[in-house]
């Protein structure tokens, strides 16, 4: 079975001390904020920058633990641990997360 996008329970634990209203604008600034993280992420990889990837990879997982995206995170974090990759093909995986965890927000924070 696939590890759901968003865990849940994650979810609502944040809203719960957060308050919905404050989520959904934290949703949407992740939305805003996730797409340059993964651009910094590429652009670190083909300029060769170990430690512009590193931080990258640590934003990226510690945003995506915020909200309980775990399978995002925990590709981020395979990603900081373990050094530039070959090439951007190993990316892809982080994208689709990426993707699927956004849209799970988005249909979330709608309520």
């Amino acid at each position: 079975m696939p590890t759901p996008p968003i865990d849940t329970a994650i979810y609502a634990e944040l809203q719960d001390s957060a308050g919905a209203e404050f989520v959904a604008e934290l949703v949407q600034t992740f939305l805003e904020e996730a797409p340059v993280m993964l651009a910094e992420l590429e652009a670190a990889l083909m300029d060769a920058a170990p430690d512009r990837f590193r931080r990258a990879a640590h934003s990226l997982k510690t945003n995506a633990l915020t909200f309980g995206a775990t399978q995002l995170a925990a590709q981020a974090r395979e990603l900081e641990l373990g050094g530039l990759p070959a090439d951007t093909s190993a990316l892809s995986p982080v994208y689709a997360s990426y993707a699927a965890a956004a849209a799970a927000l988005q249909e979330l924070s709608r309520g």
